[in-house]
Formats: structure tokens, sequence, C-alpha cells
């Protein structure tokens, strides 16, 4: 599938005008439905779209855990319909909802999710090796963010390497195909996830809610997800790069030469 596509632009500058060929990044709308009842519908870089629609529907609370997936189909119509077990129909399972801080003010988290307790953490430990493996591996995905700049990516590292990593043009759809995968099990929860986005509350909380030990942003986080990261006992680490990290919490998890960074063995 082609995710890019032509366009001539004038080039406007002080000394005149010429013409230059852009690369354009593809922006469609996909449907989301669950057992055939339409969910919603999300304006994605339409490849990985299994992944996205299982963490679409995760972080929309329909399902919480692998095993509630049963088939998931990709239809030409530009359609992803998810078969799943739930308990209740979707207008039974309808429920108070808060807007994100997602580009447009399209995203929606179960207001629950904010006083509910988190799973367990898996026990997960990152080194200095595994951090610029999953940044350089996050960041070399794919020459989508080059040619267009109009991408988002997030990536994985777990059981010693780097897994996947996943584009779109939101960082929430990117961080929902990275949880998709974890619902696919194309890996496990256990390790670190690494975002070109800013760590904002519902981004922060979808990773707690799914178990994920690390995360790390290329950017910021706010306010609301440091604070929702240390009630769940994660390690939340800021303006990431192969050789520096800030950590806002839980900087056990980070080894440096044999030792962790809060000096424990």
């Amino acid at each position: 599938m082609d995710l890019t596509r032509s366009w001539t632009t004038t080039l406007v500058t002080p000394q005149g005008d010429s013409s230059l060929e852009e690369a354009i990044l593809q922006e469609e709308a996909v449907e989301v439905t669950l057992n055939e009842e339409l969910v919603g519908t999300s304006m994605v870089l339409p490849e990985n779209l299994e992944e996205f629609a299982l963490g679409f529907l995760f972080g929309q609370g329909y399902i919480s855990r692998p095993e509630d997936v049963v088939e998931v189909l990709v239809c030409p119509q530009r359609r992803v319909t998810v078969y799943a077990r739930i308990e209740s129909s979707l207008e039974e399972m309808a429920e108070e909802t808060v807007i994100t801080s997602g580009c447009g003010g399209t995203g929606k988290i179960a207001r629950r999710f904010f006083s509910e307790d988190y799973p367990p953490l898996a026990e997960c430990r990152l080194d200095f090796q595994g951090v610029s493996a999953l940044i350089k591996g996050t960041l070399g995905v794919s020459p989508l963010q080059q040619m267009t700049h109009c991408v988002h990516a997030c990536g994985f590292w777990s059981g010693g390497a780097f897994q996947a990593a996943y584009e779109d043009v939101g960082r929430h759809n990117a961080v929902d195909k990275v949880i998709g995968a974890i619902l696919l099990r194309h890996f496990q929860p256990a390790g670190a996830m690494y975002t070109t986005g800013r760590l904002t509350s519902d981004m922060v909380l979808k990773c707690a809610r799914m178990g994920i030990p690390i995360v790390l942003s290329r950017t910021a986080p706010s306010s609301l997800g440091v604070d929702i990261a240390k009630q769940a006992g994660m390690t939340l680490i800021g303006y990431a790069r192969p050789g520096r990290l800030n950590v806002f919490t839980g900087p056990e998890r980070i080894v440096r030469d044999g030792l962790n960074l809060a000096g424990v063995e």
C-alpha cells in the first residue's frame, strides 16, 4: 500500500517563486466495529489496522486482555471488524467519558479509568544499550518521517531486544498500535515503550492499564501524566536520548554499569 502521494507546491521566497514536489502522508477515516456494531471512526495512517483497532477498543474500555479477542478482520471499505468476548452490549457498556488532549479533541476515555486500581507491573530493567536499540529502532522503522515530516512513531523493547515500531499521523494512534500488538500477543507488556509524542495523562494511562512498566518519550510528560505514572509505579522518562534520560518516576528500573540509577544493586 502506498502511504504517501505526490503534491506540487509553490515555494515562495523573497527572491521569487518556484515549484517543488512534496510527498504528503495518507490520512484516511477508518471505522472500528465490535461484534458488528460501530464503535467509532478515527483518522489514521492506513497500515497496521488490526493493531490500531484493538488498541482503540482497549482505550475505550471495551476489551482489556488478549483472551477477549476472537478475530480481527480488515475490510477493503476502510473498516476493521473485531469479534471479541464482551459481557454486555455496546449500549450497556457506554459510560461517562473524558475528552483527551489529542489533537482536535477527538479522543475519549472512560472517566472511571482515572480512579481504578492499576494492574501489577512485571519486573523489567532497561540499560543504556537497550535504550539506544529502542530509540534507534523506533526512529528508523521507515522513511516516512524523513519523507513527509508528518508522523509519530512508537516502539517497544522487551526480552532484551527491540521488538517492533508503528507509525501514525497521531501520537495516540501510534500508541494504540503498540497496545494492539500486545493484545495480539506479538510481544509481552513486560518491557519499555518509546514514543515521539508528549506523554499526557491518557497516553500514560493506557500504558499503566496495559501493565507496561517503562515508558519513554522524545519530548515531555504533563503533570497528570507524571502523577499517573507515580501512582501506578511506572518508570516515566522524558527527553530520552541514547546516552541521556530525564527520569521523572521510577529510576530503579534503569541500569548503569551494574547499578540502577537509584543506586541499588
